[in-house]
Order: C-alpha cells, then sequence, then structure tokens
C-alpha cells in the first residue's frame, strides 16, 4: 500500500511499487486528464508537477514519489479560477485535437512559475512537448498572453 498526494487529496493505493505515476493518477486514482502519449518520457502528454517541478509521469514509479505532492492538470484551477495558462489557452483558442494539452499547460505553467516572462529562446528551450497537430504557434502566442496576466 502507497499513499500519494494529489491535487492537495492523500490517495491509499494498493499497486505495486513500480507502476508508473501515469497509470497510479489515471487508473487507481481515476484522474483521466493527465494522458498517455507514448510511454517513454518523450511526447510530454503525460506531463504534471512533482512538488511544483514538470515531470514525464509515464517514467516514474510511484515508490520515487514518497511524500511530494503531485499536481495534475485537474488541480491546475484554484477555487474554482482557471489559472492564467488555461485562461490563455481558452482565450487564443490553442487546442486542435486536445489530446497533448493537458501535459503542454503543466509544462508551461511549470514554466511560468520559474520565468513570469520567458523570452521565446527560454520557452524554446523548456518546452519540450510534442502537438501533433502542430500549434505551436498559437501554443508561444498563450505562453506570452498568460504570461501578461491574461
Amino acid at each position: 500500500m502507497a499513499r500519494v498526494s494529489v491535487n492537495g487529496r492523500l490517495h491509499d493505493i494498493d499497486v505495486d511499487p513500480d507502476t508508473p505515476l501515469l497509470w497510479v493518477l489515471r487508473d487507481a486514482i481515476g484522474l483521466m486528464g493527465t494522458k498517455y502519449g507514448c510511454g517513454i518520457g518523450q511526447c510530454g502528454a503525460c506531463t504534471v508537477h512533482v512538488n511544483g517541478a514538470p515531470t514525464r509521469a509515464c517514467t516514474v514509479p510511484v515508490s520515487a514519489i514518497g511524500d511530494r505532492q503531485i499536481t495534475t492538470i485537474e488541480g491546475l484551477a484554484v477555487n474554482g479560477s482557471l489559472h492564467n495558462v488555461q485562461k490563455a489557452w481558452l482565450e487564443l483558442d490553442v487546442p486542435q485535437c486536445g489530446y497533448c494539452q493537458s501535459g503542454m499547460i503543466m509544462a508551461v505553467a511549470a514554466l511560468l512559475d520559474e520565468k513570469p516572462k520567458p523570452t521565446d529562446a527560454e520557452i524554446d528551450a523548456a518546452i519540450t512537448n510534442i502537438c501533433r497537430c502542430g500549434t505551436y504557434q498559437r501554443i508561444r502566442a498563450a505562453i506570452h498572453a498568460a504570461a501578461a496576466g491574461a
């Protein structure tokens, strides 16, 4: 039995210690916003925050989490108020298919926590998530809008 803190709630889960965090979130806890993309940490669809750091949930075993705090896309909004990144995503109509967007939003939120006004070069270096629909221009515009306080 393991205990994890997700979006401010403690969950007791009965899974193998090697189970990737992604499957704990989706299968054991029932949070479906974090997506499976590649399974090897390359695409970023499964990005969540672990103690505020963007983390590819498909590559982290639940046993490595310990008492660290996990935030998923479901926990990004606070008291019913969307995060600035979520607001910018909606205002600029960023998603096409939307599959990668929860991971992309989580990566961007972590970037803006670290660098509130990132340059294009800093965005390129930090956001390595893949969008198969190619909405990168809208993503960049939304990052700048969120940084401006969308």
